[in-house]
This record gives C-alpha cells, sequence and structure tokens, in this order.
C-alpha cells in the first residue's frame, strides 16, 4: 500500500537524511514524500531533483490555507525543524493545526532527543519546549509518535566538549559511571523514517545506538590510541547547573538553539540521570547493526590524523 509521508525541514542535516531513509531500502518502495518547504527558497528544489518520489510543496507556516492544501493526502507528517519557541512551539502548532484539518492520521514532532518527560522544569530550555508542544500533540484528535534517542553520538566529536583529545580525558560531571545514551544521526533517521510507517506505533519509540560511561570512553580511547586516557571529574551537576544559569542570564543571543549554556543544561539533564532512556526497544524494527561511540570516535581519529599528516 503506497504511504504518503509528508517532512517538515528536510533541507536540514536530519530531515535530509529522513527523506534519504524514506526513499531507501528501509522503507516500502511505494512511499512517497513531500517536502515542505518555505516560498521562494531554492534548496528543496536543488536538493531533490530527479527524485521521482518526491514532490516539493511551498508553504508558510502563518498560511494556513496553504499548510492545508500541502498534507491533503498525507498519512503521516514528520517534523524535522529545529529552533527554540518560534519554531518548536509556533510553527509546529500550526504545522499540527494543519494536519488535523487536512485529515492527516499520525504526526512525528521533532523530539529526537534524551528523554525530557523527567527533567526537573526549567532545568533544560530545549527540553521544556518539547514538553510544552508533547502536551498540545496529545490533546490533538491524531496519533502522536515521538522518537527519543538519546543524545547524538556526532556531538562527541563536535559541538559537545566532554572529549578533551589533545588532554586525553573525558569529562564528567558528579559521576563517571552513570549511563549515556547515544545515537548517531544516521541511525535516528532511519527510525523515524519506520515509525512514520509503523501505524501502530506507540506514542513514544525509544531507541538507543549505544549506552556508555565516561568511564568506558576513557577505556575506548585508551584502547584505540595506544594513550591512556582519563575520566576527569568537572564539578557536580548542580554547579554546572548554576553556570548555565549565569551563562544564559549573561548570553547576548537568548534566541539562539544551541548556545554554551544550552548544552550544559543538557549534560546536567544526562549526568544527572533524569535523561537517561528506560525503555529502550532497539529491536522493534528488525536487527540492525546500530554505529557505536566506539566506531565514531575511531572514525574521527583516523581523519584527524590524515589532516594532520
Amino acid at each position: 500500500m503506497t504511504s504518503t509521508v509528508l517532512v517538515a525541514g528536510a533541507t536540514g542535516d536530519l530531515g535530509s537524511r529522513i527523506v534519504r531513509e524514506l526513499l531507501g531500502d528501509s522503507a516500502h518502495p511505494d512511499t512517497l514524500v513531500r517536502v515542505l518547504t518555505r516560498p521562494g527558497g531554492g534548496t528543496a528544489r536543488a536538493m531533490y531533483a530527479g527524485e521521482d518520489r518526491v514532490d516539493i510543496h511551498e508553504a508558510a507556516y502563518t498560511d494556513e490555507p496553504a499548510l492545508v492544501a500541502a498534507l491533503s493526502g498525507v498519512d503521516a507528517v514528520i517534523s524535522a525543524v529545529s529552533g527554540t519557541a518560534t519554531v518548536i512551539l509556533d510553527a509546529q502548532r500550526a504545522l499540527l493545526a494543519a494536519a488535523v484539518k487536512a485529515g492527516v492520521k499520525r504526526f512525528i514532532p521533532s523530539d529526537y532527543s534524551a528523554d525530557y518527560r523527567r527533567v526537573t522544569p526549567g532545568s533544560n530550555r530545549n527540553f521544556e519546549l518539547r514538553r510544552e508542544f508533547a502536551a498540545t500533540l496529545d490533546a490533538a484528535p491524531l496519533r502522536g509518535t515521538s522518537v527519543l534517542n538519546g543524545a547524538f553520538t556526532d556531538m562527541l566529536t563536535g559541538q559537545a566538549p566532554m572529549i578533551l583529545f589533545g588532554r586525553r580525558r573525558v569529562l564528567f560531571w558528579s559521576s563517571p559511571d552513570q549511563v549515556l545514551d547515544f545515537t548517531t544521526k544516521d541511525d535516528v533517521a532511519r527510525v523515524v523514517a519506520l515509525v512514520a510507517l509503523d501505524a501502530d506505533a506507540p506514542r513514544v519509540v525509544e531507541v538507543s545506538g549505544d549506552r556508555v560511561t565516561a568511564r568506558s570512553i576513557a577505556q575506548t580511547l585508551s584502547g584505540l590510541t595506544g594513550t591512556p586516557f582519563t575520566p576527569q571529574w568537572a564539578g557536580t551537576t548542580g554547579t554546572l547547573s548554576t553556570m548555565s544559569k549565569i551563562g544564559r542570564a549573561l548570553s547576548k543571543d537568548k534566541n539562539a538553539t544551541f548556545p554554551a549554556w544550552q548544552g550544559m543544561q543538557y549534560f546536567v539533564s544526562m549526568f544527572s540521570g533524569e535523561a537517561q532512556l528506560h525503555h529502550v526497544d532497539n529491536e522493534r524494527y528488525g536487527p540492525h547493526d546500530w554505529t557505536s561511540v566506539r566506531e565514531v570516535v575511531q572514525a574521527h581519529l583516523r581523519r584527524t590524523a590524515v589532516q594532520s599528516a
């Protein structure tokens, strides 16, 4: 049976991966994809030119008739938009309202995170936005499914300064043995695509590509490099939480999606254990070779060696 899935945010990093999965071998070969893009932008057409199973629909989130028209005949909506309140709340609420009017049966919000449902209120801005939108989704007359995956593994070699490669240290707060959930963006994209085609998907699908600790990451790096990496205490989660509040108060751009203080809040949620996943079901969509933290850091070490050669 042919399914039509609309992807909002399809030109972004994660969104483009989701579209690729919907068109790939993991999904049904008859799956049709609609890409929702803002009027006047040429990125989507450039990215998906030549894809005969992809239709481009232009609509502003403030234009309800255009949104409803774009959603007409769609079976499921995947939101992969990224931002703060104007996106996670305002744009997604507009998209959800239009989906209801168009008779869409299923909606996957832009969560793709650790478990925001259990974190202390006010301790993580981005989680608060997701929790607030979840309440709106729960009240809507369609079926919602959130995908929770911990943190993106890619963060460990990028924007999250947890691994200090040059100093051979792995930072931790409070405990080096706190379990941390990591999943690569490619693995998340696969799950999201399969969830969109799963009419029986539950309200929340939890997956974790790898479950590690700061101590085990240090051991992995020691084995890969032949040089000892040591877990480094960086303070308590309480201290880090205080630092994040100060950083937020002093921030010039309080609407940035991932400022430094937001990264601190994410580590507080993870190392406190509040955001840990407790109902992981990696087998829901069959066997899969999940990409491990070891594989990600190993690839990073190889790239670094090539660049410095």
